[in-house]
């Protein structure tokens, strides 16, 4: 093992390389509760007609499993740090977006995601992937990160109740006497205070105190006994296999430029994670990523696995910087990680206390990390700053990241034609110009 893993060659042990496999978890086992609630729409009260919500129990289940599969590839195939799971922002777009906005059901979703993760992995195997990659400016990749973000963020402001609908200006400031708001805004000022001091898995601790707090108070109903924390594994049967079902009607339109979303978040969230992860850990070698094909084809297999299972597309978390921090040097803190992620499977009775105003807080400091990317983007470029701005705005307030990156790639080619730059736009986003306005054509 120590000789797979090239233990003496980088400098580590199994003891530091453990420890550093449970700082990655805890530093996203957060997503273990905010993907379950994210994608059954917990908070969103009243559905529209015809929408359903996704089993919490299974998808619970689906996240773990995911997760400790994805790690797994990482760290058996491409021997990195680096553990993954059902991505932010992707399950956001699938539940909020495709489910609850476009009204196409969970089951065919599913199979958008499952449909991506086989294209992933014939744009891997060809090499394709990275050519794709390269043919989107670098602008506007930020701009599709942070602007996921303050979607992320919204989202989470909405779910709690901080804000919410009004009448005369649309969004508006909630009711701060509410005890369930109150709640929601404690556990945002107790996760700011863990992130800023530096507290690894400060999310995820933020999630856990301001739990207990809502059933000191009374807001929240106590787990009851063990029962109430450890239980068997939950079945994914109302979730596995759907993709598979299903997968006849992802051929429209619509379905096309959703797919398409899952492809271009997961192209770059996967991309930036290998970079800067490998980066803090020394790994890389003459500003290149080593064994990078067999990075990315574990993160598109398991996006093939967690489709099946039935979760949104998973991914790389940078989160694992925070193992690397501790030492993690090896595919093995992956596989520690992924082992911690299948010991989570016997907690699910915990759902029942991690309600929309515990998770809330935890959207939000994602949607703050994540916009971090704008600093990165070239402002003062006019014919950049307007698409790339576009994008941002557009998805918070359009409620749809897939409008946002429609609205921006369709004003990207006409800013820099006008400003005579048409030879630096890559063909690729000439022809997604076309694909988008058809969209926008066919979805009104």
């Amino acid at each position: 093992m120590k000789k797979y893993f090239r233990f003496d060659e980088l400098g580590t042990n199994y003891r530091t390389e453990f420890m550093a496999g449970l700082t990655t978890f805890l530093a996203m086992a957060y997503i273990l509760f905010v993907n379950p609630s994210t994608l059954a729409l917990v908070g969103i009260e009243d559905l529209p007609s015809g929408v359903t919500r996704m089993d919490q129990d299974a998808v619970f289940a689906a996240t773990a499993i995911a997760a400790a599969i994805g790690s797994l590839f990482m760290g058996l195939i491409a021997k990195y740090p680096i553990a993954l799971a059902p991505g932010m922002g992707l399950n956001a777009f699938f539940a909020y977006t495709v489910v609850l906005g476009y009204g196409i059901p969970w089951e065919t979703a599913l199979s958008g995601v499952l449909a991506s993760g086989l294209i992933f992995i014939v744009l891997t195997l060809t090499g394709l992937r990275e050519k794709i990659i390269n043919a989107i400016p670098a602008n506007l990749k930020m701009a599709v990160g942070a602007g996921i973000g303050f979607f992320i963020a919204f989202i989470g402001f909405q779910n709690s109740g901080i804000i919410v609908a009004n009448e005369a200006t649309l969004l508006g400031l909630g009711d701060l006497t509410s005890p369930t708001v109150l709640l929601a805004v404690f556990g945002l000022v107790i996760s700011i205070i863990l992130m800023t001091i530096g507290i690894r898995g400060g999310i995820f601790y933020g999630m856990i105190i301001t739990a207990i707090v809502g059933m000191v108070v009374g807001l929240i109903t106590p787990p009851s006994g063990v029962d109430g924390i450890v239980s068997n594994v939950p079945s994914l049967a109302p979730t596995f296999g759907q993709a598979f079902v299903n997968f006849g009607d992802i051929f429209t339109l619509q379905m096309l430029v959703v797919i398409l979303t899952f492809l271009f978040v997961d192209f770059f969230d996967t991309a930036g994670t290998l970079v800067a992860v490998a980066n803090q850990a020394g790994l890389m070698k003459d500003n290149k990523l080593p064994r990078a094909g067999k990075a990315l084809f574990a993160d598109s297999a398991a996006t093939v696995a967690g489709a099946t299972l039935g979760t949104s597309t998973t991914t790389a978390y940078v989160e694992s910087t925070a193992g690397v921090g501790a030492g993690g040097r090896t595919g093995f803190t992956a596989v520690v990680t992924a082992m911690f992620f299948l010991l989570a499977l016997f907690f699910s009775p915990l759902l029942s206390v991690v309600t929309a105003e515990v998770t809330a807080p935890a959207l939000i400091i994602v949607g703050v990390l994540m916009s971090s990317a704008l600093k990165n983007i070239e402002w003062d470029q006019f014919e950049i700053a307007v698409p790339a701005f576009l994008i941002v705005i557009a998805m918070p307030l359009t409620y749809s990241i897939a409008t946002g990156i429609a609205i921006g790639f369709i004003f990207y080619p006409i800013t820099m034609l006008l400003k005579g730059r048409a030879k630096e736009v890559h063909p690729v986003m000439y022809f997604l110009f076309v694909i988008f306005v058809l969209y926008f054509m066919f979805l009104s």
